[in-house]
């Protein structure tokens, strides 16, 4: 998930989350990347980047729905509030996500159609696709500047690396 039509600064470092939205491990790495986001501003770029798990019955909808979110200019935000709900999500499955949308103040109706018409499901596709290229196995899974971090397994020291990594990019070493 990107965000294209919004103006970046030249050269700034892309880090592509490869997430799951009914994880319960990326829900924990909100912390991290908001975290993040709070020291790097708009000098770094957070991409979701979708990795829905057979293992969790309604990823796959939450990440079209996130699609759905970020064609409406919340990605993040929406992406966020899911994650903040993965044990309720698991639960209620796609009504969740349509209310989240409504609680967002997205056009939820809309929510509702993506899901049934599968506008977003090549999206996801493709992120999926490219993640196993790379050797994506779990999420949460961090690449930036060609370096994979697995951050399923833990998160412990993970942000501390990205900060290293991020500032040699950025010269603030």
């Amino acid at each position: 998930m990107n965000d294209s039509s919004t103006a970046q600064p030249a050269g700034r470092p892309v880090l592509d989350v490869w997430c799951e939205l009914q994880c319960p491990d990326c829900r924990t790495a909100l912390d991290d990347l908001r975290a993040l986001r709070d020291r790097y501003g708009d000098r770094l770029e957070l991409r979701l980047r979708h990795f829905p798990l057979d293992k969790h019955r309604h990823a796959f909808a939450a990440a079209q729905a996130a699609e759905e979110a970020l064609v409406q200019g919340r990605g993040w935000p929406y992406a966020e509030a899911v994650l903040g709900r993965v044990a309720e999500l698991g639960r209620e499955g796609e009504p969740l996500l349509v209310e989240v949308a409504r609680e967002l103040g997205l056009d939820a109706e809309e929510f509702d159609t993506a899901l049934v018409d599968g506008r977003h499901i090549l999206a996801v596709d493709a992120d999926q696709a490219e993640g196993k290229a790379i050797g994506v196995t779990g999420t949460p899974t961090y690449v930036i500047a060609g370096r994979r971090l697995d951050g399923g397994r833990s998160q412990e020291g993970l942000r501390a690396r990205i900060e290293e990594i991020v500032d040699g990019l950025l010269g603030d070493a």
